[in-house]
């Protein structure tokens, strides 16, 4: 009976699981600040600065970030703009419309952002969203001047790139193309992206090559140590975006080692009552 449970449990979890593609970027892991007020309270900061003119989070009050330890005075005097008050949502004046206009589609809302990019069993939404941070590179024949290694064509522009500094990203790509004689080959492409996004491209065929189609990206900072600094930041915002979707999670989780707890002093009763019961009956 417990192993046909058992069964059940994996295949409902195999159909609820999303499908994640073969060639999808490698994700970083986020150091694990959701308990570090200090790195929260930084990256409300770096949200409110940087994120909230285009991104809204309406389901966030700015009041309910007195839970990572700021207070309702230093709220009013460093997060909310002119005409906002401590108990509003965290909306933006840009309209759907507008976003649509300007950027190809509206940016979403980023109340609860972190839980949609998790993946049940796999990375989690904070290490999607610190890993794509870091992942942009300028690359001159967008529109926007920028590129992503984690959302190829993002319409999204680099709105931290001042804090993160110069970097060049080598792209190698390994693809199977269409010759002049008509026969398909492994191609290898590496494409170079300057600092300014301008690339320069090199492309050999591979001759004998057994592999698979893949993607790889290198990137080079011209500031090793401000780059350190940036993925520290990133790290904080990924962080407190994750703190945003579900603000009751670590008390979620308190109260799921209490049940648990529960369950098996439960099991050890129910154990012995049935074993008393039917000591009669046999």
């Amino acid at each position: 009976m417990i192993k046909k449970l058992l069964a059940a449990m994996a295949l409902s979890m195999t159909v609820l699981m999303p499908a994640v593609a073969a060639d999808s970027p490698r994700l970083d892991r986020a150091p694990d600040r959701i308990n570090d007020v200090s790195a929260l309270q930084n990256g409300a900061k770096l949200f409110v600065n940087y994120c909230l003119s285009c991104h809204s989070a309406v389901s966030m009050r700015y009041n309910k970030l007195t839970e990572i330890g700021l207070t309702e005075e230093e709220i009013k005097r460093n997060l909310l703009f002119t005409t906002d008050k401590v108990g509003d949502l965290m909306e933006i004046a840009m309209t759907t419309r507008d976003g649509a206009n300007w950027f190809g589609a509206a940016p979403p809302d980023l109340s609860v952002i972190a839980r949609a990019r998790s993946v049940t069993m796999g990375p989690s939404g904070v290490d999607y969203l610190y890993t794509f941070l870091r992942g942009f590179y300028r690359d001159a024949s967008r529109t926007t001047g920028w590129d992503n290694i984690v959302f190829p064509s993002v319409g999204m522009p680099h709105v931290l790139w001042d804090r993160q500094g110069d970097r060049t990203v080598s792209r190698t790509t390994i693809a199977q193309e269409a010759q002049d004689d008509g026969t398909q080959a492994w191609v290898q492409t590496t494409q170079v992206f300057d600092a300014q996004g301008f690339s320069t491209s090199k492309t050999e065929v591979l001759n004998n090559y057994r592999g698979s189609a893949s993607e790889q990206f290198k990137v080079e900072p011209a500031d090793a140590a401000r780059a350190a600094a940036f993925d520290s930041e990133a790290a904080d915002l990924a962080n407190f975006l994750g703190w945003m979707a579900e603000p009751v999670q670590q008390k979620r989780k308190q109260m799921g080692i209490w049940v648990l707890f529960f369950l098996v002093i439960f099991l050890g009763v129910a154990w012995r009552l049935n074993a008393a019961y039917w000591k009669d009956v046999r």
